[in-house]
This record gives C-alpha cells, sequence and structure tokens, in this order.
C-alpha cells in the first residue's frame, strides 16, 4: 500500500454563518478496497474565502510513515471538502515500491460538541514515479477515510497553527481531556432515572395477583350432586317413578349449566395473565442503566423485520470499549472499537415492535470521550448514528418496527 494524504475539511463552528473556520488537527485512518488499514493525521488552515493548505501523515507502524503537503478548498454551503496531496516531503518506508499522493472528498457533521469528517479517495503515482503517460485519480488504488478533531497532535505542529493556538480552539479543546466538564450536569439525571425504574416495577407486581381462585366454586358442584335421591327409590316402591323425573329435570340442569361458565372463564384468565407477565422478565434493571444518565440518540422505523446493528470505532482507533445492552439485557460485554464490526442482529415482529439498544462506555480509550459509528441495515433501509459515550452518561438507540403499507 502506498501513502497517502487526505483531505480534511476541519469544521469547528458549522453552526455559525459567515464565521466556520476549519483551522485544526483531524486525526482518524482510512481504509484501502482491498482492506488495507493506515492511520491519518491532518493539520490544516482556513484562508480567506475557500482555500484550504495543509499538511497530512499517513503511517503503519514502523513500516512506512508519509507526510505530503496539500491544498483544496471548503464549501460552507453544504459543508464539503475537497483537498489533495500536492507531493510529499517525507517518506520512509521498508515496503519498497512507488508512493502515491491522495485526492480526497469529505462531508463535514457533528454530533454534540464532536467533530467529524468522513468520505472517500482515490490515488496516484506521484509524477517523480511515473512519466508518461501522466497518471491519473484512482491509478493507485481508492477507499474510505474517517476522521474526528482532536486537540492535540501525534507529530510536529506546524508553525500556522502554532501561531494561532493562543486564541483558537485548539488549545480550548484539551480541557475535556482533563477536567470532566460532564459530571456536574451528569448528577442530576442520575437522581432522575432512577424514581422511573422503582415505580415499574411497582406497577408490575399487581399483574401478578392471578385469579384462578374462581376455581374454588370447582369443589361446591361436586359436592351438590344430589343423586341421593335414589335413596327414597328404596322406600316407595310404587311412588319411584314420578319423583326421580321431577329432581332430573330441575336439578341436573342448573348443575351443569354453572359449572360451564365458571370453568370458561377460568381458562381464559390465565391466558390474559401470560400475555401480562411477560415484561415481568425486563423488570430486573442493571446498576448501569440506574447510575448513569440514559441519552436517546435516535429513534429508527424500519420496515423489515430483520435488523443488522454494526459498531465501530468513530475516527482514530484509540481502544474505545464498550458494552451493549439489548431491551436491558447484556448482548455485547467490554467489547473493543475497532475498523471491525461488533454485531447485534433483532428480530422485529408486529407483537414485538419495539426495541432499544443501549451502549455503555467501559472506558474513553486514549482520547476521550467514547465514540463509535453505528450503522444499521434493514432491507433497503440504511443509517448511519454516531454514539457518544462518557462514564457518566449511556446513549440510546430505539428501533421501531412498521411493517410497510401500514
Amino acid at each position: 500500500m502506498k501513502r497517502l494524504i487526505f483531505f480534511l475539511p476541519i469544521y469547528c463552528f458549522s453552526l455559525l454563518a459567515g464565521a466556520q473556520d476549519i483551522t485544526g488537527i483531524w486525526k482518524g485512518y482510512f481504509v484501502s478496497d482491498g482492506g488495507d488499514y493506515y492511520k491519518l493525521e491532518f493539520q490544516v488552515a482556513q484562508k480567506p474565502g475557500t482555500a484550504v493548505t495543509g499538511v497530512s501523515y499517513s503511517y503503519l507502524d514502523v513500516r512506512f510513515y508519509g507526510k505530503a503537503t496539500m491544498t483544496g478548498s471548503f464549501t460552507k454551503t453544504n459543508s464539503t471538502f475537497n483537498i489533495r496531496e500536492i507531493k510529499t516531503v517525507e517518506v520512509k518506508s521498508s515496503l519498497g515500491g512507488a508512493t502515491c499522493i491522495m485526492n480526497y472528498n469529505f462531508v463535514y457533521s457533528r454530533s454534540g460538541k464532536e467533530e467529524y469528517l468522513e468520505g472517500t479517495y482515490l490515488g496516484k503515482y506521484e509524477s517523480k514515479y511515473k512519466t508518461a503517460p501522466p497518471g491519473s485519480w484512482g491509478d493507485c488504488g481508492g477507499g474510505k477515510v474517517f476522521l474526528r478533531k482532536v486537540a492535540t497532535s501525534d507529530f510536529y505542529v506546524e508553525p500556522f497553527l502554532r501561531n494561532r493556538n493562543s486564541t483558537t480552539p485548539v488549545i480550548i479543546n484539551k480541557a475535556p481531556e482533563k477536567k470532566d466538564s460532564i459530571k456536574a450536569p451528569v448528577k442530576k439525571p442520575v437522581v432522575i432515572t432512577k424514581p422511573p425504574v422503582k415505580k415499574d416495577t411497582v406497577v408490575r407486581k399487581p399483574l401478578v395477583v392471578t385469579k384462578p381462585p374462581v376455581k374454588k366454586p370447582d369443589t361446591k358442584p361436586v359436592v351438590v350432586t344430589k343423586p341421593p335421591v335414589k335413596k327414597p327409590d328404596s322406600k316407595p316402591v310404587v311412588v319411584t317413578k314420578p319423583p326421580v323425573k321431577k329432581p332430573v329435570v330441575t336439578v341436573n340442569p342448573p348443575v351443569i349449566k354453572k359449572p360451564v361458565t365458571d370453568s370458561a372463564s377460568i381458562v381464559k384468565k390465565p391466558i390474559t395473565e401470560n400475555n401480562i407477565s411477560k415484561p415481568v422478565v425486563n423488570i430486573p434493571v442493571p446498576s448501569v442503566l440506574k447510575s448513569r444518565s440514559n441519552e436517546l440518540v435516535k429513534t429508527l422505523i424500519v420496515t423489515d423485520p430483520d435488523v443488522k446493528v454494526s459498531l465501530y470505532d468513530n475516527g482514530e482507533i484509540d481502544d474505545d470499549t464498550i458494552s451493549v445492552y439489548l431491551d436491558k439485557k447484556l448482548v455485547l460485554s467490554s467489547k473493543r472499537l475497532t475498523t471491525a464490526p461488533l454485531v447485534v442482529n433483532l428480530k422485529m415482529d408486529e407483537d414485538n415492535a419495539d426495541h432499544e439498544l443501549v451502549m455503555v462506555a467501559e472506558n474513553l480509550g486514549r482520547i476521550p470521550p467514547n465514540t463509535s459509528l453505528m450503522i444499521v441495515e434493514s432491507g433497503e433501509q440504511r443509517f448511519e448514528v454516531r454514539i457518544t459515550s462518557t462514564e457518566q452518561k449511556n446513549a440510546v438507540v430505539r428501533f421501531k418496527y412498521q411493517k410497510t403499507g401500514q
């Protein structure tokens, strides 16, 4: 694999029209179409107008390292960046072969305080390795790129960023890593979440009051079998036939009707109680869902009963670890986020149309907070959700099944 430099639109304040500045440090990775994984870092500065300049670093442990200069443009109206490498200025490789430069196309997005760049790249051989005809983008492969804005660099910070650090958010962004600014607000939701949980358990317990006591009438009709009328048969031999007909007509019908209606009601009640008792299984709530606040990130409506959820690290692979709960049941325990997906499969139906996934941060990785990219596939539908969780806040995604045509 050859070295890449990718176009990084550092979009710091996208919501402030006329004041957008993408200057800063972006870190992440790119994955080639062949599956090769490389780390990436951009240091970029926005010039007056749409122009953007900077440098890129791409590296693969000790086997490859490359630095290149780059130029591009940022379009505020649609939050897109196009940036390409001009030439390599440093290359160290034990892999041999020619070096490639890259052309990147990004879309900027924001989730809370986190900023991201996602897109694709195409590579071509540097001109010093190829004479005629000139190379074209794609000759050196392509792939996908994921970047996240950060406060610190793994490399030498360029002068154009050093001179601005005293007045730009590059230093301000360091604060969250040292001071848990999230901790204070988190204490409030913790108190709020506990009462609802207790109320649920109190409400559902009365449902256990099954009313099979109605079965008691069964014993009474059994005792009320008063065929002892046969006894008088032995006394008045002549009068036996008339008395026997009267009790048969008057006594037997009521005895038969009463138990039949009672038994029917007894059969129906347990059926409804079985349906009601199902939610009781969900009563136990894991302590980590009670002690932390649970923030709803998104509600997704799916039309296919089979749903596949894939979770990746969003940005640089920094050892973020998560646990995942499906309807309050643990389905993934302390799993590390990487470029390989963690997969959870959901089965939806009309009787069980609502499900809830909760992502719990087991750590904050090397670069707080814990971030992940969720990709949901349901039939022809595809969703992307960016997840941010901390040691005080869980991230919740709800799924609702709606059959096609309803």
